[in-house]
């Protein structure tokens, strides 16, 4: 049956919309999936030498296993808002005569295969070479390295636990942070001393192999408690359960001034507010609002006016980033139904495009009191908030056509990557780095006016280009309708 399994899996990635995408997007990812195991690479070749460079009067075995509970909870955090329970496509096979216990231990087995499970063997692995070759007993170093690949899984398994126990909640990721915070705060006031008990633990098991017992049968443990939440879960009509809620209706005849696009802006405004996945593009505002005071009250950032735009583009285009990255995948649920209706679909990408000029308008009002730390942050999200409007948002919106993923808008809301796939992150680079890259080379050559002046020239000329851009745009969304129907029907 297993293997029944592996050949679907096969065939539904192969003929998913994933390939539909150009090849450049797929071999840029490519590319990052090396960049890191080449990164991970030298850090396990390169690691001893750097321990016995640093600390030349301790064991660097010691040393290295001391630094390894940063690692465990850096590790849980990435997972937890990267890394997703590979759940297939499993309601066909629900009505055919399958265990629901195989195919629970086929979706924890293909969790295995994770690309966080592999990565960290590229620094494991060659670190623990370099430890024999140096002279370190191979027995207890083969242990260590076992106990480290188990230390894996366990954070595999681990972090499903934790996404189950918090899925329930808008801010889901808040206990999380809260006991990595508290964790960390009691090694670094030395309250507890975690790196020396985590370290001390590992070089115990590393010594007395029969310890490895210890963390297998916590992982055994793990899958355990994972199986029982699936197998709970895995029921046909689990998702038929009614949820019986309180509609709340807002007024949103102020929308009528904006004409004919405003039946599509009170669609999303209905859309964003009733749904949790997008009701966090709201909540997240005020992390993005609240931004700057990671920054602006230390006194070595005041120097760095570089940096301060790409602040500004953050501060003021959390909203823009958010929502805009996934339009229309938004609307994925009923975009064929959309697409069948006699709709411009010029309009229906305006709403999009007011509704992000409106948020960076109003985060922009929202964030004046930065003036308390000097008048340059409040000139530098200013013409941030010029270049998000003219610049931002028609990148946002020619990235869009590209989105190939559908979103389940039930899921839970807070840091959810379903549905994101590799526009988001390539999409990245034009809309953060590149205004800061241009305003700290103008601000380099000619002086810091000279770079604001540069920012909203830039977003000036968007705002009059306005409806050519627009229409470039529209016949690109129009070329990428059907494929876009296409993919948008798979559940990816």
């Amino acid at each position: 049956m297993i293997k029944q399994f592996i050949n679907l899996e096969w065939k539904q990635y192969f003929r998913s919309s994933y390939w539909q995408k150009s090849m450049a997007l797929n071999i840029l990812m490519v590319f990052f999936a090396l960049y890191f195991i080449v990164i991970f690479l030298g850090l396990g070749f390169g690691l001893l030498p750097i321990l016995k460079k640093m600390y030349p009067n301790q064991d660097p075995f010691v040393v290295a296993n001391g630094f390894l509970f940063f690692w465990i909870i850096m590790d849980l955090l990435l997972r937890f808002f990267f890394q997703k329970l590979p759940v297939m496509s499993v309601k066909p096979l629900l009505t055919l005569p399958i265990k629901r216990s195989t195919v629970v231990h086929y979706v924890l087995g293909k969790s295995a295969l994770s690309f966080f499970n592999f990565l960290p063997l590229f620094a494991i692995i060659p670190f623990s070479v370099m430890l024999i070759g140096d002279g370190f007993s191979t027995s207890m170093v083969l242990i260590w390295m076992l106990t480290m690949i188990i230390l894996v899984f366990i954070n595999n398994f681990l972090n499903f636990i934790i996404e189950a126990l918090s899925a329930k909640t808008e801010l889901s990721f808040l206990p999380l942070i809260v006991v990595v915070g508290v964790l960390y705060g009691l090694n670094y006031f030395e309250i507890v001393s975690m790196t020396s008990l985590i370290g001390g633990a590992l070089i115990g098991i590393a010594n007395s192999p029969v310890l490895i017992l210890i963390p297998l049968v916590i992982l055994a443990l793990l899958y355990v408690y994972n199986f029982k939440i699936l197998r709970e879960k895995l029921f046909l009509d689990s998702s038929l359960k009614s949820k019986v809620t309180e509609v709340k209706a807002a007024d949103l005849s102020w929308t009528k001034r904006f004409g004919n696009i405003a039946p599509f802006m009170q669609l999303d405004l209905k859309l964003i507010w009733r749904n949790k996945r997008t009701k966090s593009s709201v909540f997240i505002m005020v992390i993005g609002l609240l931004y700057g005071l990671f920054f602006y009250p230390q006194p070595m950032y005041k120097e760095m006016v570089w940096l301060f735009p790409f602040i500004g583009i953050f501060v003021t285009g959390i909203f823009l980033i958010n929502f805009g990255q996934f339009i229309p995948a938004w609307d994925s649920g009923y975009y064929k139904l959309l697409m069948s209706q006699n709709i411009k679909y010029e309009q229906y990408l305006r709403s999009k495009f007011v509704l992000m000029v409106l948020s960076v308008g109003i985060m922009f009002l929202l964030s004046i009191p930065y003036v308390y730390f000097g008048w340059k942050i409040l000139i530098a999200h200013f013409a941030a908030a010029i270049y998000n409007i003219g610049v931002n948002s028609h990148v946002m919106l020619f990235g869009g056509s590209f989105n190939r993923k559908k979103i389940d808008l039930n899921q839970r809301a807070a840091f959810n990557y379903q549905g994101t796939g590799a526009v988001q992150w390539i999409i990245g680079l034009p809309l953060m780095i590149l205004p800061m890259l241009i305003f700290a080379l103008i601000n380099w050559l000619v002086g810091f006016e000279a770079g604001i002046a540069t920012l909203i020239v830039l977003g000036v000329l968007g705002i009059v280009l306005h409806k050519k851009l627009m229409k470039t745009i529209t016949k690109r969304y129009l070329d990428s309708k059907y494929k876009m129907i296409s993919a948008f029907s798979q559940d990816n």
